[in-house]
Order: structure tokens, then sequence, then C-alpha cells
């Protein structure tokens, strides 16, 4: 649960001409508000990008329609129905119920740029994977495309206002009058994303190079994915963007960005928020409590300088501290910060196990059989692997530690009782200092063995 309070969409008058441009202006420059709209109309609240031109990775928030604006809907031909909903796992490092599925969905492909639409997805999550610590866990993730047959190419809002085009998931440009804010029909995004086996995370590419996207943050009551990020499949920057919104799904971190001049914004005075990444205590007070990031204090983070307590994060500009200066949370291009690296890490491991067992554990091993494992393989620079160990009711056998399979001739049985053999796949990574996390990146299994 967010505490802390966030910054809307400022209403925008369609009156005139003059007023739109104005107050569009007035967007582009900095943070915005959101406009009140009737109780009735489902509305989800989504994060606004920060301008292209400039560093900030949000710019506050935005209530907007559940189910879009855009024009969909229109009826395909037979050829481009039959084509329509295909999934394929582009990504493949195990079964879904073990890694973390990611599902890519465009909008604005027409049947003949389904080609287009795999190649920006493979690119698009090559964006995502260069950034730590998706670097290292990469083998943790599934990858899912959905195909959603459009029948016009490209998105509505794009290369301007005016610009309405049917697609499948209703994408547009200027959700909220604010050009940079892409936004989609949730339910039919949902309607797609139920094809795939399974959905932990979702992201929308859109079939354009206009600088844009959003971040649906709220998990899904039906689908059980954390989040929707979308992006402009042909703009770099939208890449970081939709990076930037994973920090909240997956890792759960508040925004580090904050509002200069903004009335409202100018000091926090609420409780503690519950996200890692901003707090209201100062260093010295975070190391005497032994509260939220003093695990780090004082340590060089991967986005520059050390990780302290500096003012300004979670929209205010006092009263709230953020862990280092410029970490993604707060400007796009740079890299988590150690706080954030570690509650990245975190959110991996709350949908994937690092250990599958590809012998069967329902039935009793005998003599004959070998009990084998799957242990994802992590990339990091370092070459650090997780640390398997095999135990015999309970038992380390130290001599089988680092196997993927050990037979049951391998375990000198010399009775006829059922034991109990195990492998225990865990992530010591120096990445993770909170002692409760860490037991969280160890998994087990077990089998049942006998002569």
């Amino acid at each position: 649960m967010r505490h802390v309070r966030r910054p809307a969409v400022r209403p925008v008058l369609r009156a005139a001409v003059a007023a739109v441009c104005a107050t569009a202006a007035l967007l582009a420059a900095g943070p915005v508000r959101a406009a009140e709209t009737p109780a009735a109309e489902q509305r989800v609240e989504v994060e606004v990008p920060g301008p292209e031109q400039g560093g900030d990775a949000g710019s506050g928030h935005a209530r907007v329609p559940a189910g879009g604006t855009a024009r969909t809907g229109g009826r395909l031909s037979g050829a481009d129905r039959a084509a329509d909903g295909e999934v394929t796992k582009i990504v493949d490092n195990g079964p879904t119920g073990d890694r973390l599925d990611v599902v890519i969905i465009g909008d604005g492909y027409t049947a003949a740029e389904l080609a287009k639409f795999h190649t920006d997805a493979q690119t698009k999550w090559a964006e995502v994977t260069a950034v730590e610590p998706y670097t290292t866990y990469r083998n943790l993730f599934n990858v899912w495309t959905v195909d959603a047959v459009s029948r016009e190419s490209g998105v509505s809002g794009d290369p301007d206002a005016a610009t309405v085009r049917d697609t499948a998931l209703g994408a547009y440009f200027w959700c909220g009058d604010i050009e940079r804010l892409l936004c989609i029909d949730q339910p039919k995004v949902d309607t797609y994303v139920s094809k795939a086996p399974e959905a932990d995370l979702v992201i929308v590419l859109a079939n354009s190079a206009k600088y844009g996207g959003a971040g649906y943050n709220e998990p899904s009551a039906t689908l059980g994915y954390e989040g929707i990020s979308t992006a402009s499949a042909d703009n770099a920057k939208s890449g970081q963007v939709a990076i930037h919104e994973t920090g909240h799904s997956l890792g759960k971190l508040a925004d580090e960005y904050f509002y200069p001049g903004v009335p409202d914004y100018e000091k926090y005075t609420g409780p503690e928020p519950a996200e890692s990444n901003i707090s209201t205590l100062t260093a010295d007070r975070m190391a005497r409590q032994r509260a939220k990031w003093y695990r780090w204090l004082g340590e060089p983070s991967p986005d520059g300088g050390t990780v302290g307590a500096y003012e300004g994060g979670g929209y205010f500009v006092t009263g709230l501290q953020r862990p280092t200066d410029n970490s993604l949370m707060r400007v796009l291009g740079k890299p988590f910060n150690l706080p954030g690296v570690e509650s990245m890490i975190a959110g991996f491991y709350q949908h994937a196990r690092a250990v599958t067992p590809l012998t069967p554990t329902d039935r009793t091993l005998r003599l004959r059989d070998t009990a084998k494992a799957a242990v994802p393989r992590l990339t990091g620079a370092d070459g650090r692997q997780l640390v398997v160990r095999w135990y015999l009711d309970g038992r380390e056998l130290k001599h089988l530690a680092g196997r993927s399979e050990v037979r049951v001739t391998d375990l000198w049985l010399f009775d006829l009782r059922t034991h109990k053999l195990s492998v225990t796949a865990e992530d010591r990574t120096p990445s993770v200092r909170d002692p409760k996390t860490a037991r969280t990146l160890r998994s087990t299994v077990d089998w049942n063995v006998r002569l």
C-alpha cells in the first residue's frame, strides 16, 4: 500500500485551441495534475512519464478511463482473425510456475506487420535485460508474445491529437490531454493477456516512434499480473520508461523524483512510507533505528555517488529522503541504486523459484532412477552462480554439491526404508543484505527414495 499522496493531472480546457496549446506546453515543462470526472466512469491510476526533453523518469499520476477512449473493435477479415491471438514463447527458461512470466502484446500492428512486432518485442526485451538486476537474472524469466491484429497501422494520437486509428488495444497518445501519456483499453489488453499460459508482468508495445508510455501499476485482481507498462516500440527512451515502471510493479519502489515550486508538495508531513526506497528518516536516524536501507549507507552505488539520505523524493521537495541522488526511479537512463536492486531481486523471487524438478516428485524413486533438477544460470559479470546442495534425510551430502542430478545408486542406501532426498538451490547474492529477503532466495525440491 502506498502512503505518499501522488500528484494528479491538471484539468485541460477544451473550449479553445489556444487554451489547449497553452496547457500542453505547461504539461511538457513539469508535473501534471488529474482532472475530475463523473463518478460513474470507471477509471484507473497511471504514472505519467517525464517530458522527452529532460531526465525526469515520471511526471506524476493521472486517473484515466480504464476502457480508453480510442476507437477499437473494427471487424477483422477471416485471415486476420486466424492470426489474431496467437501465443509464442520467445524466451523459454522453464515451467511457468517456476519462472517470472512476461507477456508482451503489440498494438497498431496489422497482420502483415506481425513479424515486425516479434522483432520489436525481442528488441525491447533486450533493452530491459541490459539493465541490472535484469542482466544477472534474465534466466528467471519467460517471455511470451500475444499477437493482437489491428485493422490499421500505428496508434491514435500519432503524429497529432487529431489522428484516430482503429487498433486492437485502443492505444492512444494525448491521454488526459498529455501528449506523451500512452494509454490503452485495459479490458481489451486483459482479453489478450488471458490467452498466455501465465502473466506476472505485461508490456504493451505501440507501433510508433513517438515518445511516450504509461505505468498501470496496480496488480490485476483477475489475472494476477503485477502491472502493465506501455511503450513505443521504435523509441529508445520509451524503453527506459517501461523499465522504470517495473520498479513500481515488481520492486514495489516509490518514485524518487520531486517537484520544486508545486503547491502542496513543498514538504511531506505524513507517516513513514511503506516503500523501501523513501523515508522520513535522516541517515543518522536510519542507522540508529536500523531501518529502511541502513545496511547500504556509505556504499558506492551503481547510479553514482554513495548511498545516503538525499532530501527530496516521493514527489515532495522536503520531508522525504531517497537513497541516492539520481537512480532510475528518478532519472531515465540511470541504473537502479543499491536498495532498488535489492528490492527488484526480491520481486523477481516472488514469482520465480531457484530450482525446478525435472524428475517427477509424485512417485518413489528406486535404484534405476535419477533425481534431476534444473537451476537457472546467472549471467552477471562476476560469474557468481546459485549454490546447489543435496541432502538425505536432512543430512548434507557434501560430495554431491553443485550437481544437477543424482542417481539413487549414488546414495548408498542399506535398508528398505523410504528416505527423503532433497536438493536446495540458494542465491547468496551480495546485492541482498536484508536477512528476511535473503530467506526468499532459496528453493528446495524433495523426492522419496528407496532400494
